[in-house]
């Protein structure tokens, strides 16, 4: 395999609405800085060469990418050639931008196809029209603004070199670029909801090119076996239908999906005209809840202690992008032989890929929104718009339990006193749950809370005893001021939610020349195991916190605090760190670990 094969990234990207027939657009395009800003006007979208090149879906920031340039250009544009052949004749062309950062406009062959606003989320154009057998062009025009505060960025520096908790810019396209071909009439989405209160899963068809004489069939199976299949007519472009599953019950939990028992269920969608097929999409689902019962967060109806890691999705040489479908995979099965049930992705819309791994291995997701840093009324129309791409794009994930539309304040930095920002973390909460009832919602997580589903609390303290007295009882987590944070602003009483400790530890420990960060520092290993535990123990151990979120899975460019180095090494044996997560205190064998995860010899 070839250096440009292997990190192609030619995996279906979006594995929650698969087709069998596409092409992949991954891999060298060509490339143009535009500081100038003159490309548009000189007509840079109509067959003109560009001098670089660049491997897409690797932002130009990335070693990956083949530029490797971290400096300000956020005016860039890219090319590419693809060919059409007869098979696509009479057939509606649909190209997809898994995710470009931040603005884009989009040129087949001379024509505007697509302009796109939100650096996370993904878009899609029909390029029909524009498209001709042979030979065509596309031209893709992205815009970044790397100053502007008001932008949601996530852990994207406004500076051009990173340092404290900020990272490297992402600017372009970061995401996978694929071609499909579909008939006039086709299936646009799926929304796909369980209830296993009563054992039914609802989904809702939403079809493109809609006529009279269409219809739906859904097949479901779990593990090749068939369970249930239902058709129906289409008498409009939306449609819901409720399938009841006969196949498991409540005692021994069944085919419900948990991080232990990640049970799937695959579904399969054909769109029927005048009884032809005409489209078909495949899918899965899992049966899942998650819900507060009488201030107990439960899974299934069933208490569960969430043991989360926050993970900031950065990978070595492709920033945001992983490198790799294996390392998305990888980060899940680290995760987990950690001790971990959930990850908290964090100031990112993560890679479907990863949700995939996270559904199909068994891992609880937050899904946090990429956050602004300053309050304005055009931050406000960015963020609700794209926040709910996000949504809709996730929604039929088990994984996710939580959603996160701001986290620490971030775009809100003055929400304690301004009415208008409290008025706006509001709206994000409301807004959210007017999109999914099905999950619970922080208004702001950590601190600053005006109405949130959960209590989260940021505190990283590193003494052991001040976390014990701190979190002894409910009201004493509630009256404390970690951080130098209110847990909630004035006039929002507490109402008794579940507590979640959903940002602590941030030890540093690091070997060699590496310089960097951490909230406390670890000397050696053993001291790093022994840190680890003073703050896991008072944590687990408290009977007012119901789980909580460990800083963090790797080391992040200068940010040195992870359990693992940033190429993905543990720091200690993994079954040491499982342990410590389960609320042990194991010795460190002297021979266990040389140099990150090294065996001595």
């Amino acid at each position: 395999m070839t250096h440009t094969e292997l990190y192609s990234r030619g995996e279906y990207p979006r594995p929650q609405f698969e087709r069998t027939e596409w092409l992949n657009l991954n891999g060298i395009w060509q490339f143009e800085f535009d500081d100038e800003g003159a490309g548009e006007g000189a007509g840079w979208h109509t067959n003109r060469p560009f001098s670089k090149r660049i491997r897409v879906p690797f932002c130009y920031q990335s070693e990956l990418s083949g530029i490797g340039d971290t400096a300000f250009h956020d005016l860039v544009w890219y090319r590419r050639e693809f060919d059409l052949t007869t098979e696509y004749d009479g057939r509606r062309l649909l190209l997809h931008f898994g995710a470009v950062d931040y603005e884009s406009k989009v040129w087949v062959n001379g024509q505007l196809v697509a302009c796109h606003e939100g650096g996370h989320t993904p878009f899609t154009a029909d390029i029909t029209v524009a498209a001709k057998r042979g030979s065509n062009e596309i031209v893709v025009r992205a815009k970044d603004y790397s100053l502007d505060v008001t932008l949601p960025r996530g852990k994207q520096y406004w500076k051009e070199k990173s340092e404290g908790i900020f990272y490297t810019r992402t600017t372009g396209i970061w995401q996978t670029v694929w071609l499909e071909a579909v008939s006039s009439s086709y299936l646009r989405s799926v929304k796909l909801t369980p209830d296993i209160d009563r054992n039914e899963i609802r989904f809702e068809g939403f079809v493109e090119g809609w006529r009279p004489g269409l219809e739906l069939v859904a097949s479901i199976s779990f593990q090749g076996e068939p369970v249930a299949r239902d058709r129906w007519q289409m008498s409009s472009a939306e449609e819901s239908r409720t399938i009841r599953l006969h196949d498991f019950n409540d005692h021994g939990l069944g085919r419900w999906w948990s991080p232990e028992t990640p049970n799937l269920y695959d579904i399969e969608f054909e769109l029927l005209d005048q009884g032809a097929s005409v489209d078909t999409v495949k899918s899965y689902f899992g049966m899942r809840k998650i819900s507060v019962e009488d201030g107990v967060i439960c899974l299934n109806n069933r208490p569960y202690y969430m043991k989360l890691v926050l993970d900031q999705g950065y990978f070595p040489g492709g920033v945001l992008t992983a490198p790799s479908d294996e390392m998305l995979r990888r980060d899940v099965e680290l995760t987990k032989a950690m001790g971990f049930n959930g990850a908290r992705k964090h100031q990112k819309i993560e890679d479907p890929r990863y949700l995939y791994w996270c559904d199909t291995l068994g891992l609880l997701v937050w899904g946090e929104m990429a956050n602004a840093y300053q309050y304005s009324a055009t931050y406000v129309r960015r963020i609700t718009k794209e926040w709910q791409e996000a949504i809709e794009r996730d929604y039929n994930h088990p994984s996710i339990v939580v959603w996160v539309p701001i986290n620490e304040s971030w775009g809100v930095p003055n929400v304690l006193i301004d009415k208008k920002q409290q008025e706006h973390a509001l709206t994000m909460y409301h807004l959210t749950k007017s999109l999914d009832d099905t999950r619970l919602v922080l208004s702001n997580d950590g601190w600053e809370h005006v109405k949130s589903d959960i209590a989260t609390i940021h505190d990283y303290e590193s003494r052991r005893e001040v976390l014990r007295e701190r979190y002894a009882t409910a009201d004493e987590a509630i009256r404390s001021i970690a951080q130098n944070r209110w847990i909630y602003v004035p006039g929002f009483p507490y109402e008794g939610e579940p507590i979640h400790m959903s940002e602590f530890g941030g030890i540093s420990f690091r070997k060699g020349e590496a310089a960097g960060w951490g909230y406390s520092s670890a000397a050696d290993e053993e001291d790093f195991l022994n840190r680890i535990v003073d703050v896991v123990q008072p944590i687990m151990q408290s009977k007012a916190i119901q789980g909580y979120c460990y800083t963090q899975l790797t080391d992040v460019e200068q940010e040195m605090n992870g359990l693992l180095t940033f190429d993905r090494e543990p720091k200690l044996p993994l079954e040491v760190i499982k342990q410590v997560m389960e609320g042990h205190a194991p010795r460190l064998e002297k021979s266990a670990v040389h140099s990150y995860g090294e065996k001595s010899t």
